[in-house]
């Protein structure tokens, strides 16, 4: 499965690079080497973003499981919150998912700048807050840009009733996510440098 909205994207590249194939084949372009390269080197980079959009269907192992692909990058808390954060690289599926079941109860656009995402201070960046109401109470799900990942996508509005796993949007081209659970209502069951599968790996479990 292709994660929306690429579909049509790859659709018209894939209609672009099979046109190209065929006037090379009837030499209506030139068939040297060079254009040959140049086909090439257009079927490996469609083939590249065919995975980088990859969405597969996932089944959460849990009742609470992780909103990313990648690997913990950091487990804290503070006063209010116990954090989760995840780092999401080139390689990792970037369709993010509901932690858990809740309500989007509103979604703020906040930040600015492009840091590093694997760094700490990357929680100014621009980012997308999604703050849901569960039953633990209030829970954010972060999406944060980096340096090359500058687009976040929602699939989502406020209203919409989700379930543990469903997607909730995306990152385009790696970056972070984290989830804020509130402090006290859950015990993390990673650790930093756990790899982690969106809307599958358990995360946290809930406390009574």
């Amino acid at each position: 499965m292709i994660a929306a909205p690429a579909g049509r994207y790859l659709g018209a590249s894939a209609a672009v690079l099979a046109l190209a194939f065929l006037l090379w084949g009837l030499a209506i372009l030139p068939r040297s080497p060079a254009t040959l390269a140049l086909l090439s080197a257009g079927a490996l980079g469609f083939a590249a973003l065919f995975v980088f959009f990859r969405d597969p269907e996932r089944t959460p192992r849990g009742t609470i499981v992780s909103a990313a692909d990648g690997k913990v990058r950091a487990v804290d808390r503070d006063a209010n919150s116990l954090r989760i954060s995840v780092f999401m690289n080139v390689t990792d599926v970037h369709v993010n998912r509901f932690p858990l079941d809740g309500t989007v109860d509103r979604i703020d656009d906040l930040g600015k700048g492009f840091r590093p995402a694997y760094e700490e201070d990357a929680r100014h960046n621009v980012r997308r807050h999604y703050h849901l109401t569960t039953a633990l109470g209030s829970v954010e799900v972060i999406q944060m840009t980096g340096i090359v990942a500058r687009r976040l996508v929602s699939y989502v509005a406020p209203g919409h009733a989700g379930r543990v796993g469903e997607r909730l949007g995306m990152i385009a081209l790696g970056s972070r996510v984290d989830v804020l659970f509130p402090v006290g209502r859950v015990e993390p069951l990673v650790a930093v440098g756990d790899r982690v599968r969106a809307g599958e790996t358990p995360i946290a479990r809930g406390l009574p």
